[in-house]
């Protein structure tokens, strides 16, 4: 049995919700092609954002919020330690290594996507001062979350692209 005869072809929604991450995600990949490495970590408006460090961000977040569709708030436990850190390359990180990470976190997202009984399905959110107590989020509205945060990013990315370099994703 070949791969085709077993990878379901999505439809409606699902296809839907992932055709415009990955709308999006393209937009962000697009914005880091041909760099280097110091381009990559390098800060150009007077926020800490870096091309590099967005697309660890961007992949960090996805993946915390694919495992809070599985398994509920206790996958997103911890996150929090070294914040600065994960929003810019450190030390034996390169730009390469967190593209090729994040385009794996996008297969498995785009997997588990497409494996959900039901996108329903509901967590309670975490406690913390950004959300409302008690709220809920259903798979469906964790992936809306994953959409915004990879498109409000890839608005970042562009910044930092053009005041880089002069290269524009779009225009």
């Amino acid at each position: 049995m070949t791969t085709a005869q077993i990878t379901p072809i999505l439809t409606g929604e699902r296809a839907d919700l992932l055709q415009t991450l990955a709308k999006h995600r393209g937009f962000l990949l697009f914005t880091v092609q041909n760099l280097t490495e110091e381009q990559a970590k390098q800060r150009t408006t007077v926020s800490e954002l870096t091309l590099g460090g967005l697309i660890k961000h961007v992949a960090d977040v996805e993946e915390s919020w694919a495992r809070f569709i599985v398994d509920g708030p206790i996958a997103m436990a911890g996150g929090g330690e070294d914040w600065a850190n994960g929003h810019r390359l450190v030390e034996g990180e390169t730009l390469d290594g967190q593209v090729a990470r994040y385009q794996e976190v996008a297969r498995k997202t785009d997997e588990l996507v497409a494996s959900l009984p039901d996108l329903d399905a509901a967590h309670p959110l975490p406690e913390a001062p950004w959300f409302e107590p008690g709220a809920k989020w259903s798979a469906r509205r964790v992936l809306l979350h994953i959409i915004a945060e990879t498109s409000q990013h890839a608005g970042h990315a562009d910044i930092i692209r053009e005041a880089l370099d002069g290269q524009k994703s779009m225009g």
